[in-house]
């Protein structure tokens, strides 16, 4: 049988989506990209627009599929159950279970019947989940973290993830260890809440990053979002020590607004947050720091959001990305009062973008005259296109092989990419 997997949202879905894939083509299946046996939309919730995006994907293959085996999974499932049980949905299941898909499709096959799995979030173990390869990419995700405890006031994941729970730390090195042998130079570690590894274990991030930076073969190991609260003395020690460590790391703000942090339940003041940047600046003075911030949240007036992009300003990030507050239905913030006006709102959205692009191609430029090493992802024509180790998206005059590392003078920025020739 073919199927197809359409996935939205995170880096964890992502790396969801390619276990799935792993285990469906290992037994047998064939991945197509038309005329599927079998669809899988791996759902998104983070926002209302990731839940509506998700419900007109489903009805769109529903249509376009209608002899085809729908398959829904992923947040939004665990979100919207019964809404999504309404669009004849074949199989629907919840963030659990996605390491037995084939055993669930099999299932299905026999009499048809329809297959509802969810699981209580609040007590589920780490699925444990582990791949040897990914498809078209030359960087690859590794999971290591499921589920978040800190259950800020404006986010519906914990409640659709469960709490925080973490891959043994044996499993993620021998899982790192095999991609790296399968030719993988740069590998991501990725979580709901990747800080937070190792919680519920006997070790932390720290004991896993020193570990790993210690495989022989791998020349970047990157992080996806963090906290400054998540990271130690021990962290930066790490971090000044070992190159393999990226020169980028994404640590969320939400506000640069004390009081709009407190409503929003972050464990930080601008004041703590700022501190941790400039230790990492002392370390990495060219790092590239990005982060995410909401706008228009419940109670946020023209002074907290000035603030907000003061802040941004005095932190100096290489990108920000921006979104507008939405309202997620059982969490605190959604029963908070003074609400923002929608204009308002992508007001304050279109202003914090324009200071992102200002920051990027500001950092950007920092970097013509000098050489940096790109990991080369994509060739097309006669131009290669990949990243550096800060994350600088780099377009190299010269045909290339994907997956080699070069090194290339940078002679031009703008605010998306820079251009490079090859030194």
């Amino acid at each position: 049988m073919k199927f197809t997997i359409i996935t939205l949202g995170c880096k964890v879905n992502t790396y969801e989506s390619e276990l799935m894939r792993e285990k469906l083509i290992s037994n047998g299946f064939i991945e197509t990209i038309d005329s599927a046996d079998i669809v899988i939309v791996n759902t998104c919730s983070v926002t209302n627009m990731a839940d509506v995006k998700s419900r007109k994907l489903i009805r769109l293959q529903k249509k376009e599929n209608k002899d085809s085996i729908i398959i829904v999974c992923g947040c939004s499932a665990e979100n919207h159950k019964d809404d999504l049980l309404s669009l004849g949905i074949d199989i629907l299941l919840g963030n659990n279970d996605k390491s037995n898909i084939v055993s669930i499709i099999n299932s299905y096959l026999k009499d048809h019947n329809r297959i509802v799995k969810f699981n209580n979030t609040r007590k589920v173990p780490f699925e444990n989940m582990s791949i040897d390869k990914f498809e078209e990419q030359t960087r690859a995700y590794v999971k290591i973290q499921d589920g978040c405890n800190n259950f800020c006031s404006y986010c519906i994941i914990p409640y659709l993830r469960g709490i925080s729970r973490s891959k043994k730390l044996e499993d993620v090195i021998d899982e790192v260890t095999t991609l790296v042998r399968n030719g993988y130079k740069e590998i991501v570690l990725t979580g709901i809440d990747t800080g937070s590894y190792g919680l519920d274990l006997d070790y932390d991030l720290d004991t896993l990053l020193e570990e790993l930076v210690k495989i022989k073969g791998l020349k970047r190991l990157r992080l996806s979002s963090i906290d400054t609260f998540e990271l130690t003395d021990r962290f930066l020690n790490i971090l000044k020590n070992n190159d393999v460590i990226c020169n980028h790391l994404h640590i969320s703000l939400q506000s640069g607004s004390d009081k709009i942090l407190k409503l929003m339940g972050r464990r930080y003041t601008t004041k703590e947050y700022i501190s941790m940047i400039n230790k990492l600046r002392n370390i990495r003075p060219d790092i590239s720091i990005t982060t995410d911030v909401i706008v228009g949240f419940p109670g946020e007036d023209d002074e907290d959001f000035n603030d907000c992009l003061r802040f941004c300003r005095e932190v100096n990030f290489s990108k920000i990305h921006v979104f507008p507050y939405s309202k997620r239905l059982g969490t605190r913030a959604s029963l908070m009062e003074k609400i923002v006006d929608g204009n308002i709102k992508k007001e304050r959205v279109k202003n914090l973008l324009e200071l992102s692009d200002e920051l990027e191609l500001s950092y950007n430029k920092k970097f013509i005259g000098k050489e940096v090493l790109v990991l080369v992802e994509e060739v097309k024509g006669n131009k290669s296109i990949g990243h550096t180790s800060n994350y600088l998206k780099v377009v190299i005059d010269k045909k290339l092989n994907r997956n080699d590392i070069v090194n290339v003078k940078v002679y031009e920025a703008n605010t998306t990419f820079v251009c490079a020739e090859v030194v």
